[in-house]
């Protein structure tokens, strides 16, 4: 059980920092040809406010498991139909947009589950 708990504290804290940067990817198309340096910067920057927002809810799930993997399945459900919604619009395909959602959410929500099952393994 010892070796088992173990591995459920260290799986969601890597799988969440892996989540995170795939997410923080998605803001090197920030940078354009057509702009100055501070001004891809910039946008790069506003581009991984999503991600600073999830290093401090992580930061939060490392010292409160239970707390932390609350809001990180919270915020993973919370964000799935305004991320559904806007890749139906674009894309017109439902299954494409719900792709999409499994893509970016899933990972936030087993994460999410993950903290919450080892803090229950922890205290055990």
């Amino acid at each position: 059980m010892k070796n088992l708990a173990y591995w459920f504290h260290w799986i969601p804290r890597v799988l969440c920092i892996l989540a995170i940067l795939f997410l923080s990817m998605f803001a090197l198309d920030s940078f354009a040809p057509g702009l100055s340096v501070w001004e891809q910067i910039r946008d790069f920057l506003i581009h991984l406010i999503p991600s600073y927002v999830l290093i401090a809810i992580l930061v939060v799930a490392w010292k409160w498991e239970k707390i932390g993997g609350i809001i990180l399945m919270v915020v993973g459900l919370g964000f799935s139909p305004s991320i559904f919604l806007l890749n139906y619009h674009r894309s017109g395909s439902i299954w494409i947009a719900l792709g999409i959602v499994l893509v970016i959410n899933l990972p936030f929500i087993l994460t999410g589950a993950l903290f919450v099952l080892s803090n229950y393994l922890r205290k055990k």
